[in-house]
């Protein structure tokens, strides 16, 4: 039979009210009579019952978690950041998988605020009017992590995507290349992938070179993506002399395929990426690379989520961490 709080409270000798103070870490309590329906509890095995407290509280200690593709490790670095801080308070994660798919993750959303979580962490690719609609019909409280949406209503935790982008284009333009190649996101995403193409047009801009509309090519972030566009761009009859890569994986299939045409990284083609997950010193030559702060970025999103839950005063709403561009062997000066 399943053990209630009204068995604990006979076997312990105290009333149903001190035990539910106990088992809601109250501070209210005796430590001996805590310390006694602690001692009943493991005799019975009672197990408080999450779904009735969180009728009766209106909490449910549970935070729903939106992440696009779970099999990327970019994702799962953040997820970790997350699951770390909601550990500190007390909070439980459900982790749904979207698929980068927008009616998908609309589904998800409203999913998640059926199950009445008591906050939402939203990954994911462009926020659309959809996606802020789905937001503004909860009553919980939400944050955007690792992206943002165009008009900066939402809170949001990610980094500086154009001047990252910047950055990394500057290092191959610092080392005398001139005819640098993009393998780009997509660009229908204004936060994310339109600001890093936007990035590498400024930087370019910047070091005189003129822009090349036949240097780019929009890849999805994933290793074939970087084939099919190296293999674009050795096909053209002016080969660039460096590349730089929206994402690790994009910027390992470049390399992999260099090297199947006989060339050298980076004597032949240096390449750049963004995002430093473990793949990019796995790889060789080793992958240079900015690097986002993934685990920081989720760890400060779910602390931010656990003010807003709370009630708790917040300095910002929207906060832009730093990154580093992390220097290794796949870019030679020209």
């Amino acid at each position: 039979m399943t053990v209630t709080i009204y068995d604990v409270a006979r076997e312990a000798g105290v009333s149903m009210a001190t035990v539910s103070r106990v088992v809601n870490n109250n501070p209210n309590v005796k430590p001996q009579t805590r310390k006694k329906v602690f001692e009943a509890i493991e005799r019975l095995g009672y197990r408080p019952n999450a779904v009735a407290r969180g009728l009766a509280s209106k909490k449910t200690t549970t935070v729903g978690v939106v992440i696009p593709d779970i099999s990327n490790a970019i994702f799962a670095e953040v997820a970790r950041g997350i699951e770390d801080i909601a550990n500190m308070y007390h909070y439980n994660i459900i982790l749904c998988n979207a698929d980068k798919r927008k009616e998908k993750e609309i589904r998800v959303i409203n999913t998640l605020l059926e199950k009445q979580v008591d906050g939402l962490l939203f990954m994911g690719g462009a926020v659309t009017e959809d996606h802020l609609a789905a937001f503004k019909s909860a009553n919980v409280p939400v944050v955007l992590c690792a992206t943002s949406d165009e008009h900066g209503t939402m809170p949001c935790v990610d980094i500086d995507h154009e001047s990252a982008a910047f950055d990394a284009v500057s290092a191959l333009t610092g080392a005398g290349h001139r005819r640098i190649a993009m393998i780009s996101g997509t660009l229908q995403d204004p936060t994310n992938g339109y600001a890093r193409f936007q990035g590498y047009r400024r930087a370019l801009e910047a070091a005189g070179i003129p822009y090349d509309e036949k240097l780019v090519r929009v890849g999805n972030y994933r290793y074939e993506s970087g084939v099919e566009a190296m293999k674009y761009f050795l096909e053209l009859e002016e080969r660039p002399t460096a590349v730089f890569a929206a994402s690790d994986e994009m910027a390992i299939g470049a390399i992999h395929y260099i090297q199947d045409f006989g060339l050298r990284v980076p004597e032949d083609v240096s390449v750049i990426s963004v995002d430093n997950t473990r793949m990019a010193s796995m790889v060789r030559p080793q992958l240079s690379a900015v690097a986002q702060p993934m685990y920081d970025i989720g760890a400060v999103s779910m602390r931010l989520l656990t003010k807003l839950m709370r009630k708790e005063p917040v300095d910002q709403l929207r906060v832009i961490l730093p990154h580093e561009l992390i220097s290794r062997q796949s870019v030679a000066a020209r």
